[in-house]
């Protein structure tokens, strides 16, 4: 037998992605084309906090976001710079957008019409999964069922006109990254999808219902305990077969298979000894490629430095030639599933479908996904409430955090701090950019527009050939967003924290005697302001602080996200706030802070001390305490009751006094 025919035929790779934008249409449409270059297959759009949430670069709530996160898209203009030179009727694109994703696809759709392209033939994903953004993420515009309509909008759409697009992209990684545990991450992203599917069943033809059912993608987080995310891959595998047969009586396999793409878990970074984040990162990536049966479509890895700041191009580079690596030098792509039969992988996938069974069946008892977020929302804030717990007892070991904290320092780290920082004259001339497209387009053209767009919207029409013509006529996407939001209004999420203590005792007794202690000499309770100005919605680490305060027997206040310095500074007044937490992850603390700052000194508030967690570099963390922040938190003080001992200290009039 000759060495050809012993050769096992492989398997074709996943996508190779990387998940990018930053600054600019233009700085961004130049790392794409390097990414490509260098053997991406696949794009993985990141937008900017203002463009997630539906907001122009100019409004009042974007200012400090602008191109930190990711790339901002104001208008049909942005679009066609983003993607210039790059042939979407060739690609396969996926874009993370979820509450303005019929506007995204809109101007995509729109720049590809232009680019000659035939539109039945676009390949990609919008995520378009509005559930999790109330539950984690916090990019939410409009209330949960208008919300729901504009997603099953543009399923219909894609059905009849771009039969090769996944519409809807099931998020369940940042319930990982908000504390699920493995059966709620299922279920959680199961309701969604069924809430989906359920609604869609009546907007397409009976006949084309499956091909929809298999359009319907995945995008999942992978943890540190891959033998466990590799089970609950396949667990994800076999309960979505479960549902498409007797829910949907989908026959044919073809719909039936689950699609889905993963990043692995960013929440595990750690900000000591980054450079031990490679491996992490390696490790999780073996649990969505060791099982064909459950092997991901696409893959998309963090970089080492993420919880440092803005990875560099040469950061990312290393992280797609880890997926090369795995994929073409190493023989797993030669074989057949290497874990079906194992015992021990069928009893704990049994034991992950039970769990999520059981927790569908509680949404479905409260009347399905949408009827339960405030449910579900209470659930995971408990859930990363214990993880904390077992990280800060030292009961889960994060090398490097809680264990072995002594080493040499990271060489990765040296000269340029190991991370890319953007350039604050981005947001200047990205608003620059838009007046100047604002003032060429054609007013009366985009103003009959907008007016056909709210009539649709008004009436229960599909939007999306509206949000095409808008796009094609210059409407931007404020203006798009600002359509939805007088029409359907516009949501305040729960925040997953009640006002009353848990049930929680460990630790906290010198804690809750030093709060009671300090707030007899305050002559009332301790009153603590938790906020998240601008546009982050990342709230885990708000919500958790919180949840701690208020067991410390602290009052907290604390209203969710999105709000302005102008908005806290009032609060602040109001409830006579003897400390104040911020949190803000995404880079922009420093514009935020110098606000916040100047208007509590302006409001004669300036001796409250204010604290502040986020990504923080240190020479960042030095320029706050100038401006008179008190405490500044990175991803490496993860002991969340020296934080409270912190706080009380910060409250209490007499300092002395407490020693």
């Amino acid at each position: 037998m000759t060495d050809q025919a012993q050769t096992p035929a492989r398997d074709k790779p996943w996508l190779f992605r990387t998940y990018a934008g930053h600054s600019t249409a233009a700085k961004s449409n130049e790392l794409y084309r390097m990414n490509l270059a260098k053997g991406q297959t696949g794009l993985s759009v990141a937008f900017d906090l203002p463009t997630q949430t539906g907001y122009d670069s100019d409004h009042v709530l974007s200012r400090g976001e602008v191109g930190k996160v990711g790339v901002p898209i104001s208008h049909l203009g942005d679009m066609r710079t983003l993607f210039d030179g790059i042939p979407l009727e060739q690609m396969n694109t996926s874009m993370t957008i979820n509450a303005p994703a019929a506007w995204l696809l809109s101007l995509y759709i729109a720049v590809a019409e232009e680019q000659g392209a035939d539109i039945s033939r676009l390949q990609g994903t919008v995520q378009n999964d509005i559930m999790k953004e109330y539950l984690s993420r916090g990019t939410y515009i409009c209330p949960p069922k208008p919300s729901l309509r504009l997603i099953t909008d543009v399923a219909a759409y894609t059905a009849q006109h771009l039969p090769k697009w996944n519409p809807m992209n099931v998020c369940s990684y940042h319930l990982q990254e908000a504390g699920a545990t493995p059966q709620q991450e299922l279920a959680y992203a199961l309701a969604t999808a069924l809430a989906v599917l359920d609604d869609l069943k009546g907007r397409v033809a009976p006949e084309a219902f499956p091909a929809m059912v298999g359009r319907i993608s995945f995008f999942v987080n992978a943890g540190i305990r891959f033998v466990t995310e590799m089970c609950k891959m396949r667990a994800f595998t076999e309960l979505w077969d479960e549902i498409c047969r007797e829910r949907y009586g989908i026959e044919d396999a073809r719909y039936r298979r689950f699609r889905y793409g993963v990043q692995v878990n960013s929440l595990g970074l750690t900000e000591p000894q980054p450079e031990n984040n490679v491996y992490r990162i390696l490790i999780e990536m073996l649990a969505v490629t060791l099982s064909k049966n459950a092997r991901a479509r696409a893959v998309q890895l963090p970089a080492w430095n993420e919880a440092l700041g803005l990875p560099r191009p040469w950061d990312q580079q290393w992280s797609l030639r880890m997926q090369q690596i795995m994929a073409y030098e190493t023989d797993l792509l030669e074989y057949a599933d290497l874990f079906d039969g194992n015992p021990a992988v069928t009893a704990k996938v049994e034991e992950l479908k039970a769990g999520a069974r059981e927790e569908l069946a509680t949404l479905d008892a409260m009347g399905g996904a949408i009827a339960a977020i405030d449910y579900m929302k209470g659930r995971l804030v408990e859930a990363n409430a214990a993880r904390i717990a077992r990280i800060e007892s030292g009961e889960t070991v994060v090398v490097g955090v809680n264990r072995w904290q002594q080493g040499e320092p990271s060489p990765l780290t040296a000269g340029d701090g190991g991370i890319m920082v953007v350039d604050p004259a981005v947001e200047a001339d990205q608003i620059a950019r838009l007046n100047a497209w604002r003032a060429a387009r054609d007013e009366g053209a985009v103003q009959l527009a907008l007016g056909a767009l709210r009539e649709a919207a008004a009436s229960g029409q599909n939007i999306m050939p509206a949000s095409i013509a808008a796009a094609k006529a210059g409407a931007t996407t404020g203006e798009w967003s600002g359509i939805m939001r007088q029409v359907h209004g516009e949501y305040r999420g729960p925040t997953g924290v009640s006002k009353n203590p848990s049930n929680r005792t460990e630790n906290l007794d010198d804690l809750r005697a030093a709060v009671d202690a300090v707030s007899a000499r305050l002559g009332r309770r301790l009153k603590f302001l938790v906020g998240k100005p601008g546009l982050d919605g990342h709230s885990n680490g708000a919500e958790q602080i919180a949840f701690r305060a208020r067991d410390c027997g602290m009052d907290i206040t604390y209203d969710g996200i999105r709000l302005t310095p102008e908005e806290l500074v009032a609060k602040a007044a109001e409830d006579g706030a003897h400390v104040i937490g911020l949190s803000i992850l995404s880079g922009s603390h420093l514009p935020l802070l110098e606000d916040m700052m100047t208007r509590l000194r302006a409001a004669g508030l300036g001796h409250i001390p204010v604290a502040v967690g986020g990504i923080i570099p240190d020479e960042d963390a030095v320029r706050l305490k100038e401006m008179g922040v008190a405490r500044v938190y990175t991803p490496k003080d993860f002991d969340l009751n020296r934080i409270m001992a912190d706080i009380v200290d910060l409250a209490d009039p007499e300092p002395r006094a407490a020693e």
